[in-house]
């Protein structure tokens, strides 16, 4: 059963958006929660790995099972899995790694930069106590090449949420509870990515607003890779096509969630808060498949 588009293009801006809410926390929040952010990162790791592999690709097996046969079907499951794998390895393989969007960011970047702007003069009172990345610490990288890294940054994350959207926008096609919580997974793990944006931007231009309106940005391509994806496919919407959607969907959430979520929930600082946090993305999607059974 496909359900309403406009339902799940909107889910889609909603989870892209959210780097947005990462933004507006790097300007209104005095101290980095690592805390929150490991353990936000591993349950949406939680949620994408459970829903991939107890749903999206069971369905997909007994969809192409039922238009090709049993075997056919799933040698097809398996390559659609893996073929999805590979295409998000490829984006990732191509962003640049210095400005990797999941390396973690401190707010407290963001609290230091006046004082690092403004010449020579260092840091005092509170202040000189936040930890700073290297790039930002006294005779580093200037503010053009901090407005640099964060305008790629940006760039980078646009490409990272295409796959995303897309994976957002056929889930909630099929299963309107899926695609909520898939959106909401998605959502939670693009708010860091938000911070990463709006830091660098910042302390470039000393400009909260620019630096909201670029990590505002950056999540617009979700709801663009959502819109494609339809356009393209709708068409074709039967149960081959569907069963190797959600098959290529299953392996990019897969790949996304130990390429990039779990690493960087590592990267937090709080490894036993990020495993927690995963347990409990997979708890709550069992008991809610659960309760929502049909």
């Amino acid at each position: 059963m496909v359900h309403s588009p406009w339902f799940a293009l909107t889910l889609s801006t909603l989870a892209g958006l959210a780097t947005g809410i990462g933004g507006i926390i790097t300007f209104f929040t005095e101290h980095t929660n690592r805390r929150f952010l490991s353990s936000s990162l591993g349950f949406s790791a939680g949620v994408m790995i459970f829903i991939s592999l107890s749903e999206m690709l069971p369905d997909a097996r007994r969809l192409l099972a039922a238009e090709i046969g049993g075997r056919a079907g799933g040698w097809a499951v398996a390559l659609a899995f893996f073929a999805g794998i590979a295409v998000t390895a490829l984006i990732d393989f191509f962003v640049p790694e210095p400005e990797n969007p999941h390396e973690p960011h401190n707010i407290e970047e963001a609290r230091a930069c006046p004082a690092l702007l403004a010449g020579d003069q260092g840091l005092s009172g509170q202040d000189a106590n936040l930890p700073l990345q290297p790039s930002l610490q006294k005779g580093g990288a200037c503010p053009p090449r901090l407005l640099r890294t964060g305008i790629i940054t940006a760039l980078a994350i646009t490409i990272h949420n295409f796959p995303e959207g897309i994976a957002t926008m056929m889930t909630a096609l099929h299963d309107t509870h899926l695609g909520v919580s898939i959106a909401f997974a998605v959502g939670m793990h693009n708010i860091p990515e938000g911070i990463a944006v709006a830091v660098p931007i910042y302390c470039a231009t000393q400009s909260r607003s620019k630096a909201l309106i670029w990590s505002f940005a950056a999540g617009l391509t979700e709801p663009l890779g959502a819109l494609i994806a339809y356009l393209l496919l709708a068409p074709y919407l039967g149960g081959a096509v569907l069963g190797i959607i959600f098959a290529v969907v299953a392996g990019i959430m897969v790949f996304i969630s130990f390429d990039e979520l779990l690493p960087a929930a590592h990267e937090y600082g709080h490894h036993h808060w990020a495993v927690y946090g995963l347990i409990s993305g997979m708890a709550v999607m069992a008991a809610s498949l659960i309760a929502f059974e049909k």
